[in-house]
């Protein structure tokens, strides 16, 4: 009797929650959004994504301008129809953004620090007059025309398709960087932003991959042609992910491949383990069959007439060698059955120091383990047999779980293997870091400048990823799916925020002509810029017209844009001076961003 009370008990409360939307059927919807934030943020997430993938001649929104449309349009809606006013607390919005930064601080760390080495002045050159030219026109043009606080922030925002600015410009407002004139409240000022952002943001999008897909043709050159030249100039370099980076401990290709073979030859048969593979060292065994049961490899033991071996090595050996020492091959569930890992381990011995990889390879702590990459410093290293290992190198490895500790613990080191999870140990040290560098004020003539917490979390980020390119130990691992996740609903989820709070306050800026104004100005500030740097490139530093417009593509954060040009130049040659043109003008540009909401 008890149990019927409390399930009619739990039924009513259910009803009662839902019966405002029962008995007001919209109006009680758009009430329920307003009463449970939570519920407004998923649904907007689940309109919004869709809504980012419908493509038209092509050109689709993305993700984060669906979500936030679709906040935008939820609130408007609530707001006109109902007389709603969507209010959703900051700090939620603040915590969502400081991981989608510190996550897009861990992608873009290796290749910053390392491009600005080595990636040449012209990329610089070229990244610093798209941002700054972008920079100028925007706040120049917001101040000429006399437009609120917060549509320069949302112009450069949607201009630069780098959504994190609103939230660098809206880290200024927040900290008291930026004092909002009277009569002017922090809401409208986030409006401002999310209306110069929406219009700016699908002009920009649409034209400047068309610019950037034509600019070869339009300065008369051929782009597949100059992708070949180019080709063959940067055919040379690192093949290789550095550690700490996407795609580090991703196995790929390999030719190498599992084999099993019943033990058929007398030359084989009463050999040890480690006998035959100082013999035959680039096949170890990894198993051995012997009636049914796995033996243990550790201890050593004897190979016999009839055993299954397990045996992995480069395809052409398995096949026209290691069958005609070791007997028929067999298919054996059991024995092949072998997952393979890749793992990033750092020499910490000063005795494996000075040894060659071949005394390793050949040494039983290269025991069935096969080496794909070596790095030193943070740059992969060419390998050979006489290549030397020093302290502190990383070397990559792919083999069975059980051979890469074994060599982890032979050269002092940690096995980094690829994890579905994320180091919150690091994670919340870092971003920890990162805010309270970010909240430290100087003052210059009265005013008050600060990294601002959101730029500061990026460069923790940064940090983290550069010296774990060094040490993988260092703050990881951090699987590029768990990274990319973060980066990805942290963003969208603060564009959820920030679409509730201000989605009624975007029509009231826009006002007699300001939406002319701001497409006017986004759209030059997109496209001026590209122009300009592009010409530079070519006239002043003799530039590739591919390799040059992947440079662009990259000061222009724009990946859609690389992918116009690698297509029209049948070649991926473009995204060579991709990395760090766009790494250097992400923090240019959030930089960037909060303070010229300062100056606005």
């Amino acid at each position: 009797m008890n149990a019927v009370t409390t399930l009619e008990s739990a039924a009513g409360n259910v009803f009662e929650f839902f019966e405002p939307v029962a008995e007001s059927g919209v109006h009680g919807f758009f009430a329920l959004l307003g009463n449970q934030p939570i519920v407004f943020l998923l649904l907007a997430l689940a309109i919004g994504y869709p809504l980012g993938r419908v493509s038209l001649a092509g050109i689709s929104l993305g993700s984060t301008a669906g979500t936030l449309l679709a906040g935008v349009a939820l609130s408007i809606v609530a707001k006109l129809a109902f007389d709603l006013t969507y209010s959703i607390p900051g700090i939620v919005s603040s915590l969502f953004l400081l991981l989608f930064m510190y996550a897009l601080g861990l992608r873009v760390g290796p290749q910053f620090f390392a491009g600005l080495r080595s990636g040449g002045l012209a990329i610089v050159a070229i990244s610093v007059i798209v941002w700054g030219l972008n920079w100028i026109i925007c706040l120049g043009g917001a101040k000429l025309l006399g437009l609120e606080p917060g549509f320069a922030a949302g112009m450069i925002s949607g201009s630069y398709t780098i959504t994190a600015v609103m939230g660098a410009a809206q880290s200024a407002v927040q900290s008291g960087a930026f004092q909002p004139p009277t009569g002017v409240s922090v809401d409208q000022i986030g409006a401002n932003m999310a209306a110069g952002y929406a219009i700016s943001y699908i002009l920009s999008s649409v034209l400047t991959i068309l610019l950037i897909r034509y600019l070869p043709k339009l300065s008369g050159h051929d782009p597949v042609a100059d992708a070949k030249v180019a080709e063959q100039v940067f055919s040379g370099g690192a093949t290789h992910a550095l550690p700490g980076s996407p795609s580090a401990l991703t196995l790929g290709f390999s030719p190498y491949d599992l084999r099993a073979y019943r033990v058929e030859h007398d030359a084989i048969a009463g050999q040890h383990i480690e006998d035959f593979f100082r013999k035959y060292p680039r096949a170890p065994i990894l198993r051995i069959i012997r009636d049914g049961q796995v033996l243990d490899i550790q201890s050593n033991p004897e190979i016999r007439k009839g055993d299954i071996v397990t045996v992995r090595a480069n395809v052409h050996e398995l096949i026209f060698e290691e069958g005609e020492r070791i007997g028929l091959e067999v298919d054996d569930a059991l024995a092949r059955e072998i997952p393979i890992e890749v793992s990033d381990i750092r020499i910490g011995s000063h005795e494996i120091a000075g040894k060659t990889l071949d005394e390793l390879g050949r040494s039983i702590i290269g025991y069935g383990v096969q080496l794909v990459a070596m790095f030193r410093a943070g740059h992969e290293v060419p390998v050979g047999p006489n290549t030397d290992v020093r302290f502190g190198d990383v070397v990559r490895l792919s083999g069975p779980d059980r051979a890469i500790q074994h060599v982890a613990k032979a050269v002092g080191g940690k096995a980094i293997l690829n994890s579905a999870t994320t180091e919150v140990t690091y994670l919340a040290l870092g971003m920890l870091v990162g805010y309270l560098v970010g909240i430290v004020s100087v003052t210059v003539a009265g005013i008050p400048f600060a990294l601002g917490t959101s730029a500061g979390c990026m460069l923790a980020g940064i940090f983290v990823s550069y010296f774990r390119s060094r040490n993988p130990e260092f703050g990881g691992p951090v699987d590029e799916g768990a990274r990319s996740f973060l980066q990805d609903i942290g963003l969208n989820l603060f564009v959820a925020v920030l679409a509730a709070n201000v989605g009624p306050k975007i029509i009231a800026s826009f006002q007699g002509t300001t939406v002319l104004w701001v497409a006017l100005i986004g759209t030059t500030a997109s496209l001026l810029p590209v122009v300009v740097a592009y010409v530079v490139g070519r006239k002043f530093f003799d530039l590739n017209s591919v390799f040059c417009a992947g440079a662009c593509a990259g000061a222009r954060n724009f990946t859609p844009g690389l992918n116009a040009i690698s297509d029209e130049s049948r070649s991926t040659v473009a995204a060579v001076p991709f990395p760090l043109a766009y790494a250097l003008t992400t923090v240019l540009a959030l930089i960037g961003g909060y303070v010229a909401m300062i100056l606005s």
